[in-house]
């Protein structure tokens, strides 16, 4: 699970790359019984606002090992600035399956479909990873673009974790105010 998490911060941080300004927050309401996390880019002040908003929040089971990890990740845009969401997420989705195969895993990822995140028109893409021919993990990204931010929420997890966790995520991306 720890490639989990590396391959979830590798395709938040692609987002990072965009221009930046202040901005609020988004609001989410996590599903009771996870581990949620404010999560503070590396080398950033814990007392400093940050222009990036992440937030996570980690299913594990009743040893401690991690199930499912959701995150709602939030860059502010600088105006005039145009995000290219498509090819934003085709980058985010290539390097999980480079960071996948580096760790052995064989991965295959929908092409992008339309969708909706709190209202916003939305790209969402499903990779699903392998190892000698079985399923263990799935990720999915779901990406949007307002007047001035960028939002990615994802959510992955182990095989099992992941479809019977599917309620609880469409519980938090319903309960999205972005």
């Amino acid at each position: 699970m720890i490639e989990l998490r590396n391959s979830l911060l590798t395709c938040v941080c692609l987002l990072l790359a965009c221009p930046l300004v202040l901005a609020d927050d988004p609001q989410i309401h996590w599903p009771s019984g996870w581990q949620i996390e404010e999560v503070v880019p590396e080398g950033a002040a814990a007392d400093k606002p940050q222009s990036v908003s992440r937030q996570r929040a980690i299913k594990n089971d009743e040893n401690g090992a991690t199930l499912m990890v959701m995150e709602l990740t939030a860059t502010p845009i600088e105006a005039g600035h145009t995000v290219n969401l498509a090819g934003v997420l085709l980058e985010m989705r290539k390097s999980i399956q480079k960071d996948f195969a580096q760790g052995g895993y064989q991965s295959v990822c929908s092409k992008m479909r339309p969708t909706t995140l709190s209202g916003l028109d939305a790209l969402e893409t499903t990779c699903v990873i392998t190892q000698n021919g079985r399923r263990v993990l799935s990720q999915t990204l779901v990406g949007a673009v307002d007047t001035d931010k960028a939002y990615v929420f994802s959510y992955a997890g182990q095989t099992d974790a992941y479809e019977a966790s599917k309620d609880e995520v469409s519980s938090v991306r319903d309960s999205l105010k972005l």
